[in-house]
This record gives C-alpha cells, structure tokens and sequence, in this order.
C-alpha cells in the first residue's frame, strides 16, 4: 500500500536553500523547491526502460491532495500499461481531464486526440463507408498491429515523420514492404483527417515519400505467347478432371474475367438469346460506391463460350441451382479459390508459370499484339477503372459492338493455337476496332 509521507505543515515550513531540493511523498510524487522560492510538483516514473517525469503544477494552487490524485490517476495509467505523459499530452489537447482519461485508459479505449483515438474514428466515419467490408478490416488489423502498440497512445499532433518512419521500418525489416506503403498510405488518410478535425496541422506521412524500399514490381506468371497458349490449352482440353473444374478452366481464357468473379458466376446472369453474361456491379473489383451505384459488366459470349455453358448447364443448371461453379462440397456455395490453381498445377503448370489471374494477361498481351485490336477496348473488357470519371463511365458503357467482335475473334483465335495452327500478327492499323 501507498504511504504518503508529505504534509501540508511540512510544506509550509520547508525553506528553500541555494540549490534546488526535493521533498519525497512516497509513488514517484516529490516537491521540488526552488532557490527563488517557487514549488512544483513533479512525479517520477518508468515506461518503457525510460525514467520520465511529469509536471502537475505549482503549490499552493495545486494543493498536495491535488497532487496526489493525479499521481494515483498517473499510476492507473501506468498499471494498464500506458504512458501517462503521452496519455496526458493528449487529454490536454481535448481538454480532458486526467481521471477522465485514466478511465478511458482502464476500460481499453483510446484517449481522444490519440493517434489511435482518431485513426479508430477515421476507420468508423470514413474509411468503411469508401471501401468493402474486407478492406477495412484489413486497414483496421495493419494499424492495430504495427502503428498503435508504437504510436498510438500518442497525441496526434505531437507525431513527426521520423516517429511514423520508426513504425514503418519495422514493418520494413519483415521484408513486408508492399504492406508498409500501405500502412503508410492509410497513416496519410488519418492525418489528414485529424488535419480537418483539428487536432493536428500537418501531415507528417507526406514527408516520407521517399523514405521506405520501393514496392519491388510484382506480376502473377502468366503465358503470353502463341506457343506456349497453344500448349496450355491442348492441356485444359485433354485435362481428365471435374467436369465442373474443365468447364472453368476453359471460360477462364474466354470470358476475361477476374478469377473471383468468374467462380461466383450465375445461371440467372446468362441470356442465351442474346450472347451476354451481365456481371454485377457488387461483384466487380471497384470502389465501394461504384460497386453499389455503377453499372453491371456485359461480358459478350462467343460461340465457344456459349457450347461450354450449354454443356455445363444440365449439371449445374436448373430450378433451385445457382452458381456455374458450385463447390463439390455443398451447391450452396461457388468452387473455392483453389479451384483453377489447384488444377493447374496437376497439369504441371506451377505457381511461377501460370496462375489463375494469368489468363487475362494472356489474353491482354496477345489480342493487342496479335489481333491488333485498340487497348481501349480491350480494357473496356478487362473492366480496368479510368482515372478520369468521364472516361470511367465511357468505357463501362461503350464499345459493346466491338468487345463482341473483339471476343469472337479471340476464341476465334485460341481454337487455332489449340489445334496448332501458325497465326502471324497482323496490321494493326488495319485491325484495330
């Protein structure tokens, strides 16, 4: 238990000397009397391997039960492990008192105007209302376990570009240097959230432009020439699986479509009579507003598309059946995301020489250098955003005509490699659509 030594006689009659003296009163608190007659309070303490003080005012207008309750407030802090000059820094910027902020503290809750405090409130009032459920939890788990067990108990305004670069490197040395440019890019959005709030004035994540490893330059493998298509496809056609996963794997170099979005697909979204597949728009890689207010995506179907779904109708098709693709577990659900992959690598393609996502660079290499048709519609079909909002909502809703001519032409194409056939690249100055 806590024996207070000090009392208020005891401090009246202390006299100062030439030098500074410190009258103890037990828990790191002490009176430290000046050789010109004023008296602070003061408290000493650990955190972090550190010794630290904190000021709590001059006597008598802070009296010793004063300064005695912001000593125990201050050890509170410290029992549930939290600096209390950082925790203090903050309360003062929102005017908090230091019991309201140890209470906070003890029930788990950041302080207001911490680093955390507000990047919980970034995360709540902007962040999930921009970006899909999974994203935000992503955000919310980088911070949690890389910037606020370091920064986040700090007040805001008082973090400077080497703090967040501390934070950041050591993310860094995990080799995790994608995932530090975006803790760091999401660090940026909360600051200047905490800008707009008031409860700081720069932003110290823009001085670290430079500052972490570039990003090294990543492409899922892909085969993007004639021959090795040729092979690829002669594999899929011969390949002894699922008829599910064979149908798949086919529609995966015609339609185009990310892998995520190919095995979600639905009977309902296919119209035979006029060739389309009509994607979503929730389903697509977008913005959370454009998934919830921009168009579906229009997938034109060649006639080798059309013959797969036809084939893979009767054993997935029909009253009650939802998806193309329905897992082997439960029909309830769409094959997983290992359904490709995994048979890609029974067929002996690996990971370093074929990926799921690989076939639309595939497909994006060869149509532009072999059928020469214009990249605007190709992207128009790969369903690629536009920075420029009105370029964004031209390409989602034209070139309808020639993407079909584009697809047709493509499967068109693939049968040829398949049966081993010498196609030459073409004018494409002439072919372009």
């Amino acid at each position: 238990m806590l024996t207070n030594k000090l009392t208020d006689t005891a401090i009246r009659k202390a006299k100062h000397g030439e030098k500074s003296v410190k009258l103890s009163d037990g828990g790191g608190l002490y009176l430290e009397l000046h050789p010109n007659g004023s008296r602070y309070w003061r408290m000493k303490y650990r955190f972090g391997g550190t010794e630290k003080r904190l000021a709590f005012g001059v006597y008598p207008e802070v009296t010793l039960a004063d300064a005695r309750r912001k000593r125990d407030d201050a050890r509170k802090l410290l029992a549930n492990e939290s600096d209390p000059g950082e925790v203090l820094k903050a309360a003062k910027a929102t005017q908090l008192t230091t019991a309201e902020a140890a209470r906070m503290v003890a029930k788990g809750l950041p302080v207001a105007g911490t680093f955390e405090f507000v990047a919980r409130e970034w995360l709540t009032t902007i962040h999930e209302h921009k970006v899909s459920a999974g994203h935000a939890v992503r955000t919310k788990t980088r911070l949690e376990q890389n910037i606020f067990p370091w920064l986040g108990a700090r007040p805001i305004g008082e973090i400077e570009a080497p703090d967040l670069l501390q934070a950041l490197r050591r993310v860094e040395a995990r080799g995790a240097v994608e995932t530090a440019h975006r803790i760091k890019d999401s660090c940026a959005q909360v600051f200047r959230y905490g800008i707009a709030c008031g409860l700081c004035q720069r932003n110290p994540a823009a001085d670290l432009k430079d500052a972490l490893k570039p990003v090294p330059t990543r492409h899922l493998a892909a085969i993007v020439d004639p021959v090795g298509t040729g092979k690829l496809l002669r594999d899929i056609y011969q390949y002894q699986g699922h008829p599910v996963t064979c149908a798949a794997l086919k529609l995966s170099a015609l339609l185009l479509l990310r892998p995520g979005e190919l095995r979600h697909l639905e009977w309902a979204w296919i119209d035979f009579e006029t060739a389309t597949l009509t994607v979503p728009s929730h389903l697509m890689k977008r913005t959370k507003a454009d998934k919830i207010d921009g168009p579906p995506h229009v997938v034109p179907l060649a006639k080798q598309a059309l013959d797969i779904l036809k084939e893979l109708q009767p054993l997935t098709g029909g009253e009650g059946r939802r998806y193309l693709f329905p897992s082997p577990m439960s029909r309830s659900r769409c094959l997983s995301d290992n359904g490709v992959r995994s048979a890609l690598r029974r067929m002996g393609y690996e990971n370093d020489d074929m990926t799921a996502h690989g076939f639309r660079a595939m497909a994006r290499t060869l149509i532009a250098e072999r059928l020469g048709v214009a990249a605007e519609v190709i992207e128009a079909q790969l369903a690629h955003a536009v920075a420029d909002p009105l370029g964004r909502a031209y390409n989602r809703t034209q070139f309808l005509e020639q993407r079909r001519d584009m697809m047709s032409a493509w499967a068109d194409y693939l049968d040829r490699l398949r049966q081993g056939a010498q196609v030459v690249s073409i004018d494409r100055r002439s072919a372009a659509v």
